[in-house]
């Protein structure tokens, strides 16, 4: 292939990029997001005179046409940008190609995902991960504010639109989602996941806490720095008692099927017996969602003859299917571990009193751990809190989502 500019996204759920052509021109589009009110803006586009929308397999419309469709209604590119993110309940970040070779680059009104710009001698891009371009040369030039638009070319970096204070960058990339290497607003994925583990560490041994345990380690592989960081704090040695065969397996949260990302989940485990068998272990895992890939994680250390099993989630109780972006795979809350939980110990009362349970102090926020920890066959089981996981990442709390587990937007 040859040309001097190009987009691309990876994408679980539709084709794009998309070539669109409409009264401006030429364009090409993709985008990273959620849009939650997509069957109420459709029918309001289709009102328009000659608007229509190719169908996807069982009649969808493909998300990236939508947002294309939307931009063109106005007669100014930005704005139409501006109109559509206003428009949309959920997240839109996109990178938009002209048919003169620019970029448009555009991040969210609430900066929940991350568009970091990057330059060297010839050249600008833009990468949701730093790391991603520093590979090829570029250095980083800006980080895009909530809500702004940028033009870049070969030589330059042009702001369109200026950027809002207004801030919710999702949390769950330093937690979970974001590769290690990568910074995200100043603060290192890598770098927060050990500060992550250590504070966790903290608080277990001033609640005098799985005090004897032989061995910390990671649920592979997003939870090993975690581990890391508990590991140093602790002064427990750090041990990967069952290593993740990666080369024939996808990442497990990957598949649109539950039972199709346990088989993965299971597939992948591969243990280390002499690290395993009468041995008191502690693992760290990033988080605890829907509890099935970690119930069969636990059941296959014991089958291996671990003595016991102690666990820590990376972060705090998952509460809220999150409505901003496809991370956590979830359709609805009553999926999580945590809800179904707490309706077994309450009934549908118990929804009422979310906040409770999520308040790593309160008796409801104890007995749903509790609950949680006998289902899952842990000799202990203990959540991250809100406070440690806002303190590991090192920004306002004001400047981040938490709406997973807290339910605040």
């Amino acid at each position: 292939m040859k040309g001097r500019s190009a987009i691309g996204c990876i994408s679980d759920f539709y084709p794009q990029p998309l070539l669109e052509r409409s009264r401006r021109g030429a364009f090409a589009m993709c985008f990273v997001g959620v849009i939650n009110n997509q069957e109420e803006l459709v029918k309001e586009c289709l009102k328009q005179p000659g608007t229509h929308f190719g169908a996807m397999t069982g009649g969808a419309v493909n998300s990236t046409e939508l947002v294309a469709t939307m931009i063109t209604e106005k007669d100014d590119l930005v704005e139409g940008i501006k109109a559509a993110m206003n428009r949309i309940d959920g997240t839109v970040c996109l990178l938009l190609l002209k048919d003169n070779g620019k970029i448009v680059c555009a991040r969210d009104k609430l900066g929940r995902l991350p568009i970091l710009i990057g330059k060297k001698d010839g050249g600008f891009c833009a990468t949701f991960e730093s790391f991603a371009y520093e590979k090829l040369g570029y250095e980083t030039y800006k980080e895009l504010g909530p809500g702004e638009i940028v033009e870049i070319t070969a030589g330059s970096c042009v702001t369109l639109s200026e950027p809002s204070e207004k801030m919710r960058i999702c949390s769950f990339l330093w937690s979970y989602y974001g590769y290690p290497t990568t910074t995200y607003e100043g603060r290192n994925v890598e770098v927060m996941r050990y500060e992550n583990g250590k504070i966790m560490a903290q608080r277990d041994k001033e609640h005098g806490i799985a005090e004897d345990i032989d061995y910390v380690g990671g649920v592979p592989d997003s939870g090993t720095p975690h581990a890391i960081g508990y590991a140093n704090e602790s002064k427990v040695p750090f041990a990967r008692a069952f290593i993740k065969y990666t080369p024939t397996w996808s990442r497990s949260f990957m598949p649109t099927e539950q039972k199709t990302r346990n088989v993965i989940a299971k597939m992948k485990q591969i243990p280390v017996k002499e690290l395993i068998d009468g041995k008191k272990l502690l693992f760290v895992d990033d988080s605890i969602v829907r509890g099935t890939q970690l119930r069969e994680t636990v059941e296959f250390l014991y089958e291996n003859g671990a003595k016991e099993v102690h666990m820590r989630s990376a972060c705090p109780p998952l509460l809220y299917a999150c409505k901003y972006l496809n991370f956590s795979r979830t359709n609805s809350d009553m999926e999580l571990i945590t809800r179904r939980t707490i309706v077994e110990l309450e009934g549908e009362e118990g929804l009422n009193h979310l906040d409770e349970y999520a308040d790593y102090e309160s008796e409801r926020g104890k007995k749903m751990r509790e609950a949680i920890r006998e289902k899952l066959h842990l000799a202990s089981l203990e959540f991250q809190t809100l406070p440690g996981i806002e303190k590991a990442i090192g920004l306002e709390p004001c400047k981040l989502c938490t709406y997973c587990w807290s339910g605040k937007e």
